[in-house]
């Protein structure tokens, strides 16, 4: 699922042109993504060259339960590093962030954050960032 919220403000964002890399750390894992500003947009989910369509484009399993359209809180990752590269969180944003659990001043919604590749970043995928409700197969 993906595509666009009509309902929600449009986001500025300032396109990487050069190669930056996103350190992804889990509570089990943690993955180095070189990103390659070419390829971008990965996929068709979340703003193009969100942290979400880059995690999803190196087939890191990010929840996402609204398709990444800023219409719930699910892709809620903390940036621990890299924050200023980003584009500052709408009022939408912000709105949606106040429904995740574990809320910080680093906190952003990885479908409308776009790091604009002057640094590398380091985000956390919280624990507790799965959908409960997910089907099994």
């Amino acid at each position: 699922m993906g595509g666009s919220n009509p309902y929600i403000e449009k986001v500025e964002t300032q396109s990487a042109t050069k190669s930056f890399t996103i350190t992804f750390k889990t509570p089990d894992e943690t993955l180095e993504i070189k990103v390659d500003p070419e390829k971008v947009p990965y996929g068709e989910t979340g703003l193009p060259g969100s942290v979400l369509d880059i995690a999803l484009g190196a087939g890191i399993d990010l929840e996402h339960a609204c398709g990444g359209v800023c219409a719930c809180s699910t892709c809620h990752v903390i940036v621990k590093e890299g924050l200023d590269t980003c584009p500052e969180p709408t009022e939408d944003e912000d709105d949606q962030l106040e429904e995740a659990p574990g809320l910080s001043l680093q906190s952003r919604l990885a479908c409308q954050c776009v790091p604009n590749g002057e640094k590398n970043l380091v985000i956390e995928i919280p624990e507790w960032n799965k959908n409960l409700v997910k089907e099994a197969h």
